[in-house]
Order: C-alpha cells, then sequence, then structure tokens
C-alpha cells in the first residue's frame, strides 16, 4: 500500500515514514500544502496522512482540491487543531478520520487498518481464502496455523492480491503501490515477488494467475467458489 504522508514538522515526518515503512508500506513525504496537491495530481495513493497546518496552502484546502477532483483516496487528518468546528470542517470537505495530536502510533496504524479495510470491502483483519489466513493487523500469513515466512514486500503484495481474491491486479498498481516515488525500481521486481509467494503458498489451495498483458489474479480455492 502507497501512503503520502503531509506533514511539515521533518522530524515527526522522519518518524511516520519510518514507523509505517517498517510494516511494509511505501510511503512518500511532502512538507508544504503547494507540493503536496502536486504530489495527489501526478501519483496515485492508497491513502493520505494530511496535516491541516501546513505552508502555502492549508491541509483543509490540498483536501478541497482533491475531492474537488473528484479522487476517493482515502484521507486520515492528523492534526493539533481539537475544536468540533474544525473536525467538522475537515470530515464535510472529504476526510475519512480525523486523529489529533500528540497521538500513539498504534492508534494510527489501527485507524490506517481501518481506512484500507474499508477501501478494500474487508470486514475485519482477516482475509480467510482456505487454508490461508492473512491476518492484517499481525501483519503475517499463516497456513493451517502456521506462519508462512515471507518479506515485508512479500506480504504487502498477498495483501493487495487476497484483497482483491478473484479480479485481475495490474502490474502497475502492484509497483506503485509498494514503491516510494523516488525508488529505483527493477523492471521485474514484481515478478520475483510473485515467483516467490508461489512457491511459498504451494500448498496452502490458493494459486496466483499471471493474466498475461494485464496482471495477476489470486485465485480463490474452490470451496470458496
Amino acid at each position: 500500500m502507497r501512503i503520502l504522508v503531509v506533514e511539515d514538522d521533518a522530524i515527526l515526518a522522519d518518524g511516520l515514514a519510518h514507523a509505517l515503512r517498517s510494516r511494509g508500506y511505501a510511503v512518500d513525504c511532502m512538507a508544504t500544502g503547494v507540493d503536496a496537491d502536486s504530489a495527489l495530481m501526478s501519483g496515485e495513493y492508497d491513502l493520505v496522512v494530511l496535516d491541516i497546518e501546513l505552508p502555502l496552502i492549508d491541509g483543509f484546502e490540498v483536501l478541497r482540491r482533491l475531492r474537488k477532483r473528484k479522487a476517493t483516496v482515502a484521507v486520515l487528518v492528523l492534526t493539533a487543531r481539537d475544536s468540533v468546528h474544525d473536525r467538522i470542517h475537515g470530515l464535510d470537505l472529504g476526510a475519512d478520520d480525523y486523529l489529533t495530536k500528540p497521538f500513539e502510533m498504534g492508534e494510527l496504524e489501527a485507524r490506517i487498518r481501518a481506512l484500507v479495510r474499508r477501501a478494500n470491502g474487508v470486514a475485519d483483519n482477516e482475509i480467510a481464502l482456505g487454508r490461508l489466513v492473512i491476518d492484517l493487523k499481525g501483519r503475517r500469513a499463516l497456513v493451517d496455523g502456521a506462519c508462512v515466512e515471507l518479506s515485508a514486500r512479500e506480504l504487502a503484495v498477498l495483501e493487495i492480491l487476497a484483497a482483491r481474491a478473484g479480479r485481475v491486479v495490474p502490474k502497475d498498481a502492484l509497483m506503485s503501490s509498494l514503491y516510494q516515488w523516488d525508488e529505483d525500481v527493477s523492471p521485474n521486481a514484481i515478478e520475483i515477488y510473485v515467483h516467490r509467494l508461489r512457491k511459498k503458498l504451494g500448498d496452502s489451495g490458493v494459486s496466483i494467475r499471471t493474466v498475461r498483458g494485464l496482471g495477476y489474479l489470486l485465485e480463490r480455492p474452490q470451496a470458496q467458489l
């Protein structure tokens, strides 16, 4: 999943980016409203963590412009403003959630998981596909209750495919969800992750099929079709 963090406090932004990347998310950071607006016009994100008090244009204006473009990306407002008026204003502009500073990183991660579940139509913190269970909160995959050793990127690919099980996920969509905009990416990186997943999930009852020219499809076990 690709996240845009918009925060002008460099120490806080670095801390957020480090914590989220350690959980397997791809994270871009912007420090001004103008840069954030530009990034949101040119890039695709699954979630925006948006501060309100930003240089040049504030977060409310970034949010207003985003929703005016009919963008449906989830937005979590993160701000020191805690008045009811500000919360109402942010939600009315199209924010999906609102968290005031100071905050606990655990709560932020829980809110991010909730927004991702909502976007993917997942009811809880687990995706069950036959003998394979993906624990979104614990960031792990299990087959018959035994943990499968996956790298953060392998798990991220699996989570994306599993949340869209039965549907083709374009390769470009996987790339944009896994990597920061300035990251050097090998052209065959996704193929490598998919190859590894196929080997590690060989006896799980699910399969990842390549749909030539389109992308990848995680096929549900026969019992769930």
